[in-house]
């Protein structure tokens, strides 16, 4: 966008949130909270973005790695006044709005910053130099309030530890987004003082600085308080997760996906769904996953970083990780794919049984009670319950190959590296320690015998005390 640049504050320790993480590292649909500004920004297209880091500044600047965000570095925790006063010098020579957000409000929405931008550049002949956003809260306490004059204009900002009684009754607070003229940043922000209940550098004096020179200043009242929430505890970390959550969810169902209870229903933000699909309860979809067209994905079941194809089912309480899975492929239940799987169209895979980093052909099946491990699976070929691949000699691990067609016959053990040629029987109950030719039957199993009147003759002993 046209003469704007951005700086986000993000260099709070968060102490209240009781962790060693930096508090725009936590988590909210699966993204770090400082995510969303950043990605809002990244729509803006602003000609520059600052993000302030103090506290783990390398692991924020490790998670976010763009040659499109310059950072700056506060070193001590002097108030948002000195952390912006830090951003600026990033701005040399930039002339226009300077947007401030915070990394720790992550469900701020794309229309509110575009409604807030074409409100403070508006056409009135008296354009504001600061504009900031609003909202009302019925408990405002820990929060900036806002003074108003009896014309109802924004004449400063109080934060809560310096209230006066009458003060502290206002229900209006500071949100901490502003949009700033420059010239009027770079000429105010090195006057900033700190005496005030915490020693800080508030950022919000410079409202008063700018209507004390005759300045205007403009407040956009957000009638929805959770979009301006700030994080600052796991309360409402966990709050923010939710929202969220039932935001994504929303727009999963108006492009066509059946959501049968979003409250516990878990779908990371980025997460692609096809339409006509429908989602069980309990279902968390983590990472980079795409859910084709036409799917059931059942109560339980667990998704991260997998594609799934059109026309598929997943069964109850399956858990799949990084596995790329056909059209019309049956998971489940109880079923896990760990990480690494390619599965072709068609595919069965049933309970119990798990799959890792293995290639499964079309139409194959595993319908139960399966350990498939660094195996290629060619097409048509039947699993019988109870097989196991045996990958791992105690220091390496090996390939198992089956190829087109082949019938492995249950509890059957395939002692890697061996291959099975294509369309050839594995009897039940074999170890298979060679490779076995196409269309060859291997048996392994010992001999059955059969001893008439054995039980009978044992019955008799044990009768007569014997």
């Amino acid at each position: 966008m046209k003469n704007i640049a951005a700086i986000v504050l993000a260099a709070g320790k968060g102490t209240r949130m009781k962790s060693n993480i930096p508090k725009v590292l936590h988590r909210v649909a699966g993204k770090p909270m400082l995510f969303y500004p950043l990605s809002l920004l990244s729509g803006l297209k602003p000609g520059k973005v600052v993000v302030v880091v103090g506290h783990g500044a390398q692991d924020v600047k490790a998670a976010f790695k763009s040659n499109k965000i310059s950072y700056a570095l506060q070193k001590e925790q002097l108030g948002t006044g000195h952390a912006v006063l830090i951003a600026s010098k990033a701005l040399a020579g930039f002339k226009g709005d300077v947007l401030i957000l915070s990394g720790d409000v992550p469900l701020i929405s794309k229309d509110t910053i575009n409604a807030f931008l074409k409100m403070h550049r508006g056409n009135g002949r008296k354009k504001p130099v600061v504009s900031l956003i609003t909202t009302i809260l019925e408990d405002p306490r820990g929060y900036g309030r806002v003074v108003r004059d009896s014309s109802g204009a924004v004449t400063r900002i109080v934060e809560d530890k310096d209230c006066s009684v009458l003060q502290k009754r206002i229900n209006e607070v500071n949100s901490g987004i502003y949009l700033i003229k420059s010239d009027f940043l770079k000429e105010n922000i090195k006057k900033l003082g700190k005496e005030n209940a915490q020693g800080e550098y508030y950022l919000p004096d410079l409202i008063q600085m700018a209507t004390s020179q005759g300045h205007r200043v403009v407040g956009l009242t957000h009638m929805e308080p959770d979009e301006v929430m700030g994080i600052n505890n796991r309360i409402e970390l966990a709050r923010a997760n939710a929202l969220m959550r039932r935001r994504i969810s929303d727009a999963h169902m108006l492009g066509g996906i059946t959501i049968i209870d979003p409250d516990t229903t878990y779908i990371d933000h980025g997460v692609t769904i096809g339409v006509d699909t429908t989602i069980y309860p309990g279902v968390h979809l983590r990472g980079d996953t795409g859910i084709g067209a036409n799917c059931i994905i059942e109560e339980g079941v667990r998704i991260e970083a997998s594609r799934i194809g059109d026309n598929s089912i997943v069964k109850s309480h399956t858990l799949i990780e990084s596995t790329v899975a056909g059209n019309d492929v049956q998971i489940g239940p109880f079923a896990r794919l760990r990480p690494g799987n390619d599965i072709k169209d068609k595919v069965r895979i049933g309970n119990f049984v798990e799959v890792k980093k293995t290639v499964i052909g079309k139409g194959s099946k595993a319908n139960h009670l399966a350990y498939l491990g660094d195996s290629v699976i060619g097409d048509d070929v039947n699993i019988g319950a109870g097989t196991i691949t045996c990958n791992y000699d105690g220091v390496n691990k090996y390939q198992t190959t089956i190829e087109d067609g082949a019938f492995i016959g249950s509890d059957s053990q395939l002692v890697a590296p061996v291959r099975v040629g294509k369309g050839a029987y594995v009897g039940s109950g074999s170890t298979v320690t060679k490779d076995v030719p196409p269309d060859a039957l291997v048996i392994t199993r010992a001999r059955e015998r059969v001893i008439e009147g054995w039980a009978k003759k044992k019955r008799s002993k044990k009768s007569q005390g014997h």
